[in-house]
């Protein structure tokens, strides 16, 4: 059983005891949280798609809060002697998918 789940702007396929990193949000690592908005979901034998038509819920454990590795961003323009040099950290939440409810 899988389902797709939409939330900080993104979507994300998932299944009970999966861990994976999303769009930072505002929950403390050892809590819970429950995610509504479910595009999709798929058990043994049918598929149903549709924010309206899917009645279910995901919830997840937060585990981490943290930063990625830092992106470089080099700005450079040649004859001027024009360059820029910026970094940027992406903040993210790491959750485990405990249940998928029907």
């Amino acid at each position: 059983m899988y389902a797709i789940i939409a939330t900080g702007g993104k979507q994300y396929q998932v299944a009970e005891g999966d861990i994976i990193r999303m769009e930072k949000f505002d929950v403390k690592a050892g809590e819970t949280v429950t995610f509504n908005r479910i595009l999709a979901i798929r058990d043994d034998a049918t598929l149903k798609v549709g924010d309206s038509a899917v009645k279910a819920s995901v919830i997840a454990f937060v585990l981490e809060n943290g930063k990625s590795k830092k992106v470089v961003v080099y700005k450079y323009k040649r004859k001027t002697g024009y360059h820029k040099k910026n970094g940027h950290r992406q903040q993210y939440t790491k959750v485990k998918i405990q249940k998928i409810h029907m």
